[in-house]
């Protein structure tokens, strides 16, 4: 429950006329704070009583406390499971995605609290932070594979483009580096995370203040983990672009395909775009 879940380009695509973004807030963050919410926007009503009842006595375990917080935590895998399922992708950036919902669920059957529920709680940025540094070191580091993920529906002239420009050196070592940095950042979150709830999430766990507080430090958090996951994303992709730009000129972005496409034709570098169209 500590961070944001990257999606498909198809999956990105509006469902019933409401906006992606909008259906992920209601089942990775909104429905989640309800079902924890002892009671809920002050209506006496709450989830845990409905599962089997909260804590009868205050600070000891409720059987419904404990099936609310399981729930809670199901809910967000459900929906990004169902939502690749829907979309019917493999992409490696679903893949990722998919790979990081079933780790969120299985934890969620870890019943801890204080500090290892703090270092639960930022795993799956843990996690992902490690993935992109141990990547950092290969051919095929992973703010790659986003780009190349993000130009699948591109022209395969537009296409072999980005492809023949990520391959050159130069910017091959910016998206290492980018790598690098996006882990870094998260990584950050990721602590910042744990530090949060160390600090806030203090009772015991399967009563219920403890998914009172659950609660509240996912209200808190929701809004500046973006901000950090958005910031890492922002810099790799300034790194990158520095990088693109200085070997292929200022008109140059692997982000434009079409752009970078025509910069390439210009400088009589045509290599992977001439076998694509050939």
């Amino acid at each position: 429950m500590s961070g944001p879940t990257p999606t498909s380009p198809t999956a990105a695509k509006a469902r019933a006329g409401i906006p992606k973004t909008v259906w992920d807030l209601v089942f990775t963050f909104v429905i989640p704070i309800l079902v924890l919410s002892p009671n809920i926007l002050g209506s006496g009503i709450s989830v845990a009583d409905l599962l089997g009842g909260g804590s009868a006595t205050p600070g000891t375990i409720g059987t419904g406390n404990v099936r609310a917080y399981v729930l809670a935590a199901l809910i967000p895998v459900a929906y990004v499971i169902w939502d690749l399922v829907r979309n019917r992708t493999l992409s490696p950036v679903a893949m990722i995605g998919g790979a990081g919902a079933i780790f969120s669920g299985a934890l969620a059957f870890w019943f801890v609290d204080g500090f290892w529920f703090a270092i639960k709680d930022s795993a799956r940025s843990y996690l992902v932070g490690v993935l992109f540094l141990i990547s950092a070191a290969t051919s095929v580091p992973l703010l790659r594979v986003f780009l190349d993920a993000a130009s699948v529906g591109e022209s395969p002239e537009h296409r072999a483009a980005t492809q023949q420009a990520m391959r050159d050196p130069g910017v091959h070592r910016a998206l290492a580096l980018g790598t690098v940095v996006f882990a870094g950042v998260d990584l950050l979150g990721g602590v910042i995370n744990s530090v949060v709830n160390y600090a806030r999430v203090t009772a015991k766990f399967g009563t219920d203040d403890f998914n009172a507080q659950v609660a509240a430090v996912n209200a808190i958090m929701r809004i500046p983990g973006l901000i950090v996951s958005l910031a890492g994303i922002a810099i790799a992709f300034w790194i990158v672009q520095r990088a693109v730009q200085a070997r292929y000129g200022q008109g140059a972005s692997l982000l434009e395909p079409a752009k970078l496409e025509a910069v390439m034709r210009e400088r009589g570098e045509l290599g992977a775009v001439q076998r694509a169209e050939g």
